[in-house]
């Protein structure tokens, strides 16, 4: 009770998650940070090489203070985060953030295109699936999506630029991009990646779409559609579809997650300019300031499509909207 008012359930669950999400964030922050710091070997050293000497290797790191107790550092890193500083990248002294915000743009763009695909194509599959449970149509759509769950992105990726690319040349083997590209160019450009990461999430998606409109389909409300005599994908569609609405976009939510945050090998092998190919250029150079913020905004955009996952599911939920 707040001064006489009752406080909305839905409301008292976003609040909930919302302070979760920041106390993840802030673990993640944590691990990240902790993570670099226990790396073997003097980052000093890597920087300035073997030949350096011992007054500017001590004058380097007391430029990079740290020379500072770690709790100390931390606490600097996170409240410079906060305010959109992400530091100076040590191997060429660009500014983290601005360098950054291209590579994260052309990221988004790669994840969205095969989300587009994906989602709409995955949720049809599943329709299908169900509609024809236990015959060659389920089984089919099942042992393909299965396959592609099981084979790893680097390998798919190969698979697809022989193909693709070297026996019948139809799209290019490197996913380069410029500003100067029309949208359709780089939509070429891209085809490949994206052809990946859309084997990569479909499975489990279509898997787990099926699963959830079967378990809804036991309802009771299901069986007097089908004794009014209901087509039987009638009743799929609008029945039992927008009823197991939560588990689906659950499902989409975390696949979403993980074309931004999984699809460093798929931009590592197609070389493609995205944060993933921007993260292991930089860890090869230990170059742990660049390590630590795309880390920090991989944990961001993970945990941030999971709380929309979960605000989705309380609002789809008719008990917590409508509580007696």
């Amino acid at each position: 009770m707040l001064d006489g008012l009752t406080v909305h359930p839905v409301l008292t669950l976003i609040a909930q998650r919302l302070a979760l999400g920041i106390l993840l964030l802030i673990a993640a922050s944590v691990l990240i940070f902790v993570g670099t710091q226990i790396l073997p070997g003097d980052v000093a050293q890597s920087i300035l090489g073997q030949s350096a000497t011992a007054e500017s290797l001590a004058n380097l790191r007391e430029q990079l203070g740290l020379n500072d107790p770690a709790l100390t550092r931390y606490f600097e890193w996170l409240f410079k985060a906060m305010h959109g500083d992400l530091g100076t990248a040590l191997s060429n002294g660009q500014d983290i953030a601005s360098a950054m915000g291209k590579r994260l743009g052309n990221t988004l763009f790669l994840a969205a295109t095969a989300a587009v695909i994906a989602v709409p194509l995955a949720i049809t599959l599943g329709l299908i699936a169900v509609r024809y449970q236990g015959r060659w149509p389920d089984r089919v759509i099942s042992s393909i999506t299965l396959a592609t769950v099981s084979v790893p992105e680097f390998l798919l990726g190969y698979i697809a630029i022989f193909i693709l690319s070297v026996k019948f040349r139809v799209f290019p083997s490197l996913a380069t991009v410029y500003d100067s590209m029309s949208f359709f160019e780089k939509l070429n450009a891209i085809a490949l990646p994206v052809i990946v990461l859309v084997l990569v999430v479909l499975g489990h998606m279509m898997r787990m779409t099926r699963a959830a409109i079967l378990n809804v389909m036991q309802s009771a409300y299901v069986e007097t559609a089908e004794l009014k005599g209901l087509r039987k994908f009638t009743i799929i569609a609008r029945h039992a579809f927008p009823n197991a609405i939560a588990p689906v976009v659950n499902v989409v939510m975390l696949n979403l997650a993980y074309l931004v945050v999984g699809v460093v090998v798929v931009e590592v092998v197609f070389v493609y300019p995205g944060m993933g190919q921007y993260l292991v250029d930089h860890v090869s150079k230990r170059d742990v300031p660049v390590v630590q913020a795309c880390g920090l905004v991989f944990a961001a955009v993970y945990i941030g499509l999971n709380l929309v996952a979960d605000v989705v599911s309380i609002l789809a939920n008719p008990r917590l909207r409508h509580p007696k």
